[in-house]
């Protein structure tokens, strides 16, 4: 991953944890709208992909049991990982691209609703990604995927078109960037890529008009699965943040400028309304820079939030960075990871930082964002994310109006009940993050995600047959090596919390 020239260590702000009653006053635990929904509380889980799906996306139990753990914590909000709208494949990630997958998603709304106690809200995050491959090697690049031209025939001096590509492959560095183009060069050294501006490719070309249907049919059987909403995934490096992009240079209505590029983005939430209706919350996820030479800047983002709030989106979650553009070469084999370069230091930053530092990040143009949607009169909500892990700092965030909902996803990972344990009064038993990006790390090897302050917890007996201290059984990640969740936390039963068992409920 890259890393700043500065190389200055930060420890996490002072938490300023609350007690009971300093909870139950603040505005962290008061209750917002969110379209025709209430959260309980301001508090949001975003999505987290654990790679623990199917190879062919279906929920599995590991699946359950992950979102039953953040589950537990009871925040106000919780989002299911990145879910494909395409019925193609794409490895353990989960999918609702079909029919098919509505029972198992089902059977994880129900596992989320007894775990809160019907208290969290529960969205799902809906995606769609482009081709991308993995980088090959140098021979058979040559061999297979190359298509030869005369540009290539005259770079080595003509010849059949086998003794061409050997003649290519043999070539020094500083000759073959002469042979190739950007594109080629590329596709050998990071591997394919498809781009939304390929218009010579008919699938790429026809984007337009086959994306809406299918948000709209993934919606639609989110609604059916009992979601509580959608949420749109319009950020990163995929392919509806590449039509926001300021790289989509689109020449046929659905790029150039900022109405060129907004106007896709715009007609998928049409879509998707169109199929669910005013009363099912769908909001999205977008950037507030794209943090690459020439990207997108705060104030594109200033734009396609007042659009996005103006036509009717029921929140706007907000990130920032995490591009293909910009990212690191990838190893032989391995496919490019869009959080390796700068921008994607910017999405998740580390303790190890510059004087900046890794917490709050993109609290200002957020804030820019969210201004600009209150000064045109509307209040859509909106989410503020990066480097959050302590009441005193989301407070803060919630009290200056920087925003309405504070997002936590390494921290609510480092500790899925940090929410709960905060509004109970017992912040000193809350564990933090110490932003190492040791879960990132395992996400990039598409490895079962866990935190290294609890994956090795109460692991000291032999065998996989673990059992933990409150005599659970410790499920186990396919290496043998760690956990798959954290360590179970309940309340003492002085504490008084509301549970299903005793009256509490979940505000709809």
């Amino acid at each position: 991953m890259w890393k700043p020239p500065e190389r200055i260590r930060h420890e996490p702000p002072e938490p300023g944890w609350p007690t009971r009653e300093e909870a139950e006053s603040s505005l962290l635990f008061s209750p917002v709208r969110v379209g025709s929904a209430t959260l309980a509380e301001r508090t949001w889980v975003p999505a987290m992909v654990p790679w623990r799906a199917t190879e062919t996306g279906f929920v599995t139990p590991d699946n359950l049991a992950w979102y039953e753990r953040f589950a537990r914590g009871r925040p106000g909000a919780l989002v299911v990982e990145a879910t494909g709208i395409r019925d193609v494949p794409s490895g353990p990630l989960l999918r609702i691209g079909h029919d098919r997958f509505v029972p198992g998603l089902r059977e994880l709304v129900a596992a989320v609703r007894r775990a809160s106690g019907g208290r969290t809200r529960l969205f799902i995050q809906l995606i769609d990604f482009l081709s991308v491959r993995r980088r090959p090697e140098p021979a058979r690049y040559f061999d297979r995927y190359l298509r030869l031209t005369d540009r290539h025939r005259q770079a080595v001096g003509g010849g059949d078109d086998r003794e061409v590509r050997a003649a290519l492959a043999a070539l020094p560095p500083e000759e073959l960037e002469a042979a190739l183009t950007p594109r080629e060069l590329e596709d050998l050294r990071y591997g394919y890529r498809e781009r939304v501006t390929d218009l010579h490719l008919p699938q790429v070309r026809e984007l337009p008009e086959v994306l809406p249907g299918l948000f709209a049919d993934a919606a639609g059987r989110a609604a059916e699965a009992g979601f509580d909403g959608v949420e749109l995934h319009y950020a990163h490096a995929y392919t509806m943040a590449s039509f926001l992009s300021a790289t989509n240079t689109r020449d046929d209505g659905w790029g150039g400028d900022l109405e060129g590029r907004v106007r896709l983005p715009l007609e998928v939430f049409r879509a998707v309304r169109r199929r669910v209706g005013a009363d099912f919350p769908v909001g999205c996820r977008y950037l507030t820079q794209e943090c690459i030479p020439g990207g997108s800047t705060v104030g594109d983002a200033e734009f396609f939030g007042l659009r996005f709030a103006a036509e009717g989106m029921d929140f706007l979650s907000l990130s920032r960075g995490g591009k293909f553009d910009d990212a690191q070469q990838p190893r032989v084999g391995h496919a490019v990871y869009p959080y390796t370069g700068r921008s994607g230091y910017e999405c998740m930053p580390t303790a190890v930082s510059d004087r900046r530092g890794p917490f709050g990040r993109n609290v200002e143009p957020t804030t820019r964002v969210r201004q600009g949607v209150r000064d045109a009169g509307l209040d859509t909500p909106v989410v503020v994310a990066g480097g959050i892990s302590g009441f005193r700092q989301a407070e803060r965030l919630l009290e200056s109006g920087a925003a309405d909902i504070v997002g936590a996803a390494r921290q609510s990972l480092a500790d899925p009940d940090w929410f709960r344990k905060m509004r109970l009064g017992r912040g000193g038993e809350i564990r933090r993050c110490v932003y190492t990006n040791y879960c990132e790390g395992l996400d990039q090897m598409h490895k079962q995600v866990t935190c290294q302050l609890w994956d090795r917890e109460g692991l000291d007996r032999e065998g996989l047959d673990r059992v933990g201290e409150a005599g659970e059984s410790i499920a186990m990640a396919v290496d043998g090596r760690r956990r798959l969740l954290a360590p179970p936390w309940s309340p003492a039963e002085e504490a008084g919390e509301e549970t299903p068992e005793t009256g509490g409920r979940g505000v709809r």
